[in-house]
This record gives structure tokens, C-alpha cells and sequence, in this order.
């Protein structure tokens, strides 16, 4: 006997935080389609963010050649993508959200044959579409996200962010922070120093210097950041606080996700680890410079974000093209974020909830 539930694609693929801001849209349609037959099409490297997920029935892994994500090729040449299409449309989904707004996206969600296809009128792609959404770029990307449910009347309850993690990986979480000599009641400022573009990021010397901060005040920092980060790190970490404990490069995203639930605060860059840091509840503060906080600013109450919003800003990210670098290579609205005012809101955070 043939599936008759309704079958729905969801996509919106890519970037760790563009995975993890799609779950609360996720959550609200399994609530509005309990019986209906959900996949989510992902970028294999940031599907591991969204292990466990409860919501969606399939992840699809959709792996093109980009310059903008790590990818591992998997769909470099025509013959490749047109397989994935065909298996896409062998599931015979009834409807689309396209949640992304690339014209490659609404293409794929055409030619997946699903007659009803729901997403944002952007990128000249209206006309594959059956029902066009205006996108709003004053408007976080989570709430544009449940737009979109609210454009297809589908009802909206709910907002936050959420990950999972097992048992097992909660041990490991703890084992690592262990191995490394942190006791298990020790408050710990969780620090991502690093960004992907480094015109982008504060300065290395300034985190340095707010961690022996918030040594004084009895929280133990710990460095998160990946493989590519490591030479960064060989670089600076002798001016970060004594007892500083570095994870750069020594785990795996799913080790780094549980480490954060052991976090105290969190302090860093606009990264995916720090929309993580939001998904696991950690107060937090975010450092923006170029890019504004308001469509991928930390989705949470527990955030704060230090955002000098020059007239110039955000800028179009082709740096000093439009302004100036300074003397040590970064643009004026990253100079302008002082040490102090982020200890400042560190300490206003932490003392809302008397953890320290």
C-alpha cells in the first residue's frame, strides 16, 4: 500500500548558523503536520549540528562545489546533480519550502516535482514558485524563516533554538573539560577568538586581555575554535590568562556542542559557534563589526551584542574598499569595541542571574 501522508521539502542548506536558525520553522510545522513525511535537504558539513533532530523524517545532503562553505564535492558535476534531483523527485514531496533565496534553490525546488512551492521572492526566482514571500532585510532570519509557515497559514507558537545531544556525547562533553584539568563546578567563559574572514574579528590581543578579566572574577576561559585555527592560536595564546584551557582544533563540532553546555558565558565573534552558544542557552556575548546583528545577530534572551553601527554599516564586506584600514588591519567598527565595555556586559549578564 502506497504513503499516503503528505510529503514536504524543506530547504535550506549550507552555513552551521543557517542550520540551526531553521529549527524553531521545523518544529512549528511538525507541531501543524504531525503524520506528514518532513525532509530537510543540508549541507553534509553542518548536518552534524542537527543530529537528533525530532522534527524531520530525512536529511538530504546536498553538497555542490561552493567558494562560500566547506564542501566535500559530492555533487561537483551535472550527472551528480541530476541523480540528486531524481532522487529528490522519486520521493514525490507535495510541497516545497524554500527557505534559502538563491535562484538554485527554487530551481530545485521545481524540478523535485512538488506542486506547491512556498519561499521568498528574491533573486528573480518568483516565477518558480507558487506562493511568493516578501523577504525582510530588517527582520532576523528566524523570524523571516517562520514568515514563511505564516504565509502558507501554517501557525507559529514558538521561537527558540534548540540541539541535541546524547547521553554519550554529554559524557564526552565532560571528559574533555576534565582531561584538560577543569573541575566540574569551575565557572567557565567559553571564548571563540577566531573569525573566517579576519577583518571580520576582534582582535586576538583584546580577547586575551578580557580574559584575564574575567580571571579576576573567578571564570576560567576556555578557547574553542577549529583546525584552521590553529596557527592563529600558537600565535597569541601566551597573552591569554594563566590557566587558560585551549580546545582549538582538538575535537570534533559535535565535542565542541557539548562542551558549551558546560559553558558559564560565552564570548566571540559572529560565527556558527555562536548561534551553538544561543541554541544551548548560554548567556552570551557577540562581537559585530562589518555584519549587522540584525538578521544573524544571537537569537536568544540571554544575548548581548556589542554593534557600533557606522553609517557605512554593514557594509557590503569588500573591505577598505569603503573605508580605511587601521594601523592594524581591521576596519574602524571592530577598532571601536573596547575591552571594557564587553567586560562590562559580560558582568551584566552573569550578575541577571547571580552566577557569579
Amino acid at each position: 500500500m502506497a504513503d499516503a501522508r503528505k510529503r514536504i521539502l524543506v530547504l535550506r542548506y549550507r552555513f552551521i548558523g543557517d542550520t540551526i536558525l531553521t529549527v524553531p520553522f521545523l518544529r512549528n510545522l511538525r507541531r501543524a503536520e504531525p503524520d506528514a513525511y518532513i525532509a530537510w535537504m543540508v549541507a553534509p558539513g553542518s548536518a552534524g549540528v542537527v543530529q537528533g533532530i525530532p522534527y524531520v523524517d530525512e536529511l538530504l545532503s546536498w553538497d555542490p562545489v561552493t567558494i562560500h562553505a566547506d564542501s566535500r564535492g559530492g555533487h561537483r558535476t551535472l550527472v551528480q546533480k541530476s541523480g540528486f534531483i531524481r532522487d529528490v523527485r522519486k520521493r514525490r514531496f507535495d510541497t516545497a519550502y524554500v527557505l534559502k533565496r538563491s535562484f538554485s534553490s527554487a530551481l530545485i525546488a521545481f524540478l523535485s516535482g512538488a506542486r506547491r512551492r512556498i519561499g521568498f521572492d528574491t533573486e528573480g526566482r518568483g516565477f518558480l514558485l507558487t506562493r511568493r514571500v516578501p523577504y525582510n532585510f530588517d527582520r532576523h532570519e528566524v523570524e523571516n524563516f517562520l514568515d514563511v509557515l505564516r504565509a502558507d497559514d501554517v501557525p507559529v507558537s514558538d521561537d527558540h533554538l534548540e540541539y541535541w545531544l546524547t547521553p554519550d556525547e554529554v559524557r564526552r562533553g565532560d571528559e574533555i573539560l576534565a582531561g584538560a584539568g577543569v573541575s566540574p563546578v569551575e565557572p567557565l567563559a567559553l571564548i571563540h577568538p577566531f573569525a573566517s574572514y579576519p577583518p571580520r574579528g576582534w582582535h586576538h590581543e583584546e580577547f586575551a586581555a578580557l580574559s584575564r578579566l574575567l580571571a579576576d572574577r573567578g571564570l576560567r576561559s576556555v578557547i574553542l575554535g577549529g583546525d584552521r585555527d590553529r596557527v592563529d592560536w600558537e600565535g597569541c595564546r601566551d597573552l591569554f590568562a594563566p590557566g587558560t584551557v585551549s580546545l582549538v582544533g582538538t575535537g570534533s563540532l559535535r565535542e565542541t556542542m557539548a562542551v558549551l553546555g558546560r559553558g558559564t558565558i560565552y564570548i566571540g565573534n559572529d560565527s556558527g559557534i555562536m548561534h551553538l552558544a544561543a541554541a544551548a542557552g548560554l548567556p552570551l556575548v557577540a562581537l559585530f563589526g562589518p555584519q549587522s546583528p540584525v538578521r544573524f545577530g544571537p537569537w536568544g534572551k540571554r544575548a548581548r551584542v556589542i554593534y557600533k553601527g557606522f553609517p557605512c554599516s554593514p557594509c557590503r564586506q569588500k573591505f577598505f574598499e569603503e573605508c580605511q584600514p587601521s594601523l592594524r588591519g581591521k576596519p574602524a567598527c571592530i577598532e571601536a569595541i573596547t575591552v571594557d565595555e564587553v567586560f562590562r556586559a559580560c558582568m551584566a549578564l552573569l550578575e541577571e542571574k547571580e552566577m557569579i
